[in-house]
């Protein structure tokens, strides 16, 4: 759907510090077992299918047909390692992480197409909520601001009850980017 701004970076972004670990764990194996901490939380925080492929990749699998199967979000994770191994030079940028103005527009960009009734918008956005509440503090209430946020409600005080000042930071950032695009 071409309204959603550009979800493939927005992944790659988000998940930087994954991959990159991952495409380390590689390339010298005595990094694996604190790789290994982070995969048994992410297993336990239900992201069973793509640990699964992770351990397959640092198994020496390499093949396009890991992708199968996997959604949007996964896949993305996953090709990203794989061309990451091949050319590190195509690895997502690790200093964009947390980068509001990155995650803010794309955000803001979701939530304006779900008001609007577009059915890929509508699943992405409660995917992407569901997963950001999973995550807990912060990101668990952005994550539960999303819903109201698309059925316009925008108090910064109510949607943010309970945030802390990184993800006021936020809410604040998508709310000034809902702002710009609803006066045009």
């Amino acid at each position: 759907m071409s309204t959603l701004p550009e979800r493939r970076e927005q992944i790659r972004s988000a998940h930087a510090a994954l991959i990159h670990q991952v495409v380390v764990a590689c390339q010298n194996p005595a990094l694996r077992p604190a790789l290994e901490d982070s995969l048994r939380v992410a297993d336990a925080n239900g992201w069973g299918t793509l640990v699964g492929v992770i351990r397959r990749i640092l198994n020496g699998q390499r093949e396009p047909g890991l992708l199968a199967g996997l959604d949007e979000e996964d896949g993305t994770i996953i090709q990203s390692i794989l061309e990451g191994i091949q050319n590190p030079a195509t690895l997502p940028s690790g200093e964009n992480k947390a980068d509001a103005s990155m995650a803010a527009p794309g955000l803001a960009g979701v939530v304006l197409a779900a008001r609007r009734g577009e059915p890929e918008a509508i699943a992405w956005l409660g995917k992407m909520a569901s997963q950001m509440q999973r995550a807990g503090g912060d990101m668990a209430r952005m994550g539960a601001a999303l819903g109201p946020l698309s059925r316009g409600e925008r108090d910064p005080q109510r949607l943010g009850r309970g945030m802390g000042a990184l993800g006021r930071s936020l809410l604040r950032s998508v709310l000034d980017e809902l702002a710009k695009a609803e006066e045009q």
